[in-house]
Formats: C-alpha cells, structure tokens, sequence
C-alpha cells in the first residue's frame, strides 16, 4: 500500500498513521508511544460507540466487550454525555 492508498481496514489505518508518525519525527526517538496511541484512540472511540448505539450504555459497552462500569468511567474521564 502506498502512503496515498485509502486504508481498507482499521489495522491498515492505524499502520498508516504510525508510519507518518514516524516520519515526521526526523530523527527525534519516540517515547511512550503506547499510552499516545491509547490516548489518542480511546476517546473517539467511545465517541463514535456512543453514537452508534445512540447514547445506550449497555448497548454500548456490549459493543465494546467492556463493563458498563467501566464505560461509564471511560465516558466521565472523556467528559462524554
């Protein structure tokens, strides 16, 4: 897949998005580069599950494969309604 190719799949999305990650670092090493995917995931993740289940949290968490305890911190950390 060249870096112009629309990904096809989640995995060759996030590929894609580490691949210019890496080349815009020029040189610099990256750190803590788990808790910046996470960070940076997480949140439209549980946006777009929100609105997909149309703010139903247990409909949502069963998508997730998460507790709605959990979901529900997930949502309050995010600031998410």
């Amino acid at each position: 897949m060249t870096g112009s190719e629309q990904p096809e799949t989640l995995r060759d999305a996030v590929q894609q998005a580490l691949t210019r990650y890496f080349d815009q670092l020029d040189g610099t090493p990256p750190t803590d580069l788990h808790h910046l995917v996470m960070q940076q995931v997480e949140q439209p993740l549980f946006e777009t599950v929100m609105a997909y289940t149309g703010g139903n949290q247990s409909k949502a968490a069963s998508v997730l494969g998460i507790s709605r305890s959990t979901l529900r911190k997930k949502l309050a950390q995010y600031e998410i309604e």
